[in-house]
């Protein structure tokens, strides 16, 4: 995990996960960048970003299944 401000994420298409029930209270991702994942607090979208590798991205999400 890092955050890298060197990355431009303003044209990023963020989505939310569909257990949200579409309220601010989740994370948001962007899938823009191939070998990172870039995660926002969706309260905050303007605010810092957290930058994972695509494998570190993976291997989270597998393990909410």
């Amino acid at each position: 995990m890092r955050n890298t401000p060197d990355h431009d994420l303003s044209t990023a298409a963020w989505i939310k996960s569909s257990y949200s029930a579409g309220g601010n209270d989740c994370l948001e991702v962007t899938h823009d960048f191939p070998a990172l994942i870039p995660v926002r607090d969706s309260k905050n979208p303007q605010g810092p970003k957290l930058f994972f590798s695509s494998v570190t991205w993976a291997a989270f999400t597998s393990s909410l299944k």
